[in-house]
């Protein structure tokens, strides 16, 4: 997969892949969240994924299930040192599923990868003009 990033002014920067475009912005004029708050956002988003495949392949109806997640982090680094996901379901989602949904929303691909990082490659390249 390629990302074009692009930066359309002020401190803005946009991501484009495929037809979408994810914006990002900085504070304090802030009109999109900050690649950070992205990033985070789609640990909690990619756990609910699996959670709703979950649901929808027995039939669960989702009204009422919510996905909380808390970021706890080191006072003196200031980085994330903990990411709790607690699914809150309903009084009248069937006990006996609790443990796999657990498991479901543990597949998350976001959280895998986090697991086991990438490496990364930063280098620079002088373009031609169009």
């Amino acid at each position: 997969m390629e990302m074009m990033i692009d930066f359309p002014g002020g401190a803005r920067v946009d991501a484009h892949f495929g037809k979408f475009t994810v914006q990002t912005d900085q504070p304090p004029a802030a009109s999109a969240p900050t690649p950070f708050a992205l990033f985070l956002s789609s640990i909690g988003t990619c756990a609910g994924i699996y959670v709703l495949g979950f649901c929808q392949q027995r039939g669960l109806p989702t009204e009422g299930i919510h996905i909380v997640q808390r970021v706890h982090s080191d006072p003196f680094s200031g980085m994330v040192s903990n990411i709790d996901l607690e699914i809150q379901v309903p009084p009248t989602f069937p006990e006996k599923y609790l443990p796999s949904l657990i498991r479901s929303a543990e597949l998350c691909a976001v959280k895998k990868h986090l697991e086991k990082p990438p490496t990364f490659d930063v280098t620079t390249k002088i373009s031609l003009p169009a």
